[in-house]
């Protein structure tokens, strides 16, 4: 059955570009982004590994360890590494799985293709205590935008912490919605700097935690 929000992700120990991982011990008390390629040696993942590379810094702020996926070899996987650092510019600095046995491919339901060999682009984000938070399911014609992973993983962190929610095309710093269920008499308390009434069900207050 496909992985639903809120479902503890299951674990497993797969050999990959950086050795064997177990996904628990992997991340540890940290956040987790696992994310799919369709296949080594393609353009468009070429160029997604490489942004993911130089993204490090970004990830490493927000507590989360990344992890990509192939259904290739692990020989593949080491000879496409040298491509990837020599075409895009960029040392590679997490690790690839080498699901030649779809093991994880089949746990995570990242095949959706007809010849049932190639993954599609997905995209899971963990949460510390191995929750899965956020599914996404790219076509292989499609890199990833990941400036939007990286929003994501800011609204998750934000409204895992203040009792807020975030609106169309938040941004980090942007106004935030105070959640229904908290009443004006507690908003009061939660958000020192005030809050706009715009309908009873919709009032906005400055990011809390800026």
């Amino acid at each position: 059955m496909a992985l639903l929000l809120g479902d503890t992700v299951p674990n497993f120990t797969q050999e990959s570009t950086d050795g064997s991982i177990d996904l628990y011990d992997f991340l540890g008390n940290s956040w987790g982004i696992l994310f799919s390629h369709p296949a080594d040696f393609t353009p468009v993942c070429t160029t997604e590994l490489g942004a993911v590379a130089v993204l490090k810094d970004q990830f490493d702020k927000r507590n989360t360890k990344v992890i990509g996926l192939s259904v290739d070899e692990l020989s593949s996987h080491i000879g496409w590494v040298k491509d990837i650092e020599e075409t895009q510019n960029v040392k590679l600095n997490f690790p690839i799985l080498a699901d030649a046995d779809q093991k994880v491919a089949n746990l995570y339901s990242m095949i959706q293709t007809a010849d049932n060999k190639m993954t599609v682009r997905s995209v899971f984000i963990i949460d510390p205590a191995k929750k899965l938070r956020l599914t996404l399911t790219y076509p292989a014609s499609t890199g990833r935008n990941f400036a939007e992973i990286l929003r994501v993983l800011d609204s998750l962190q934000l409204t895992d912490g203040f009792k807020v929610a975030t609106p169309a095309n938040w941004r980090d710093g942007d106004d935030v919605v105070v959640l229904p269920a908290v009443s004006n008499e507690d908003a009061d308390r939660l958000f020192p700097k005030g809050y706009e009434v715009v309908r009873p069900y919709l009032r906005m207050t400055p990011q809390p935690d800026k």
